[in-house]
């Protein structure tokens, strides 16, 4: 059995806060808004797991009026997402995801990014995709206001 799900996650650029994507640190003037540590790569791929699981959102399963998600590292919620996953008997097929920015760039974290994902799902990196991409100026990504990312998960039958 095959599944496959899409996610999405967009978060406000501000200052004051560090800019994680992908489980990565990326040295920049601002940070991304948000309950958690805000990482809009890693919750996107959440989504799209919990989405080919039909399992609902993100929303559903760590919600942002739970003080225990206060700050989370999302990372660790994806290693949750995929012992999910792994208790309905399904694995990661491959992931595809992209990234929306304007600014920073994402080029030199991409492979850093891979390997979190990766590590988080237990499995291999070349099942993990990812890519960059700017607006060339339009949109809120495009004015800086912030930055968003898209993923499509397939999961199989383990």
């Amino acid at each position: 059995m095959i599944r496959i799900g899409y996610g999405y996650d967009a978060h406000r650029l501000t200052e004051n806060r560090k800019l994680i994507i992908g489980g990565v640190d990326i040295p920049y003037e601002k940070g991304l808004l948000g309950h958690s540590d805000a990482d809009v790569l890693t919750h996107a791929v959440i989504d799209a797991i919990i989405g080919a699981l039909g399992a609902g959102d993100i929303g559903k399963h760590f919600p942002d009026s739970d003080m225990a998600y206060k700050d989370a590292d999302s990372l660790v919620l994806l290693k949750r997402t995929e012992e999910l996953m792994r208790a309905q008997g399904f694995i990661i097929g491959n992931i595809d995801a992209t990234v929306v920015a304007q600014r920073p760039r994402m080029a030199p974290h991409i492979t850093a990014m891979r390997e979190n994902i990766s590590r988080a799902l237990e499995c291999p990196p070349e099942a993990i995709n990812v890519k960059a991409k700017t607006t060339e100026g339009m949109g809120f990504e495009g004015r800086g206001e912030g930055i968003s990312a898209h993923a499509v998960a397939l999961i199989t039958k383990g």
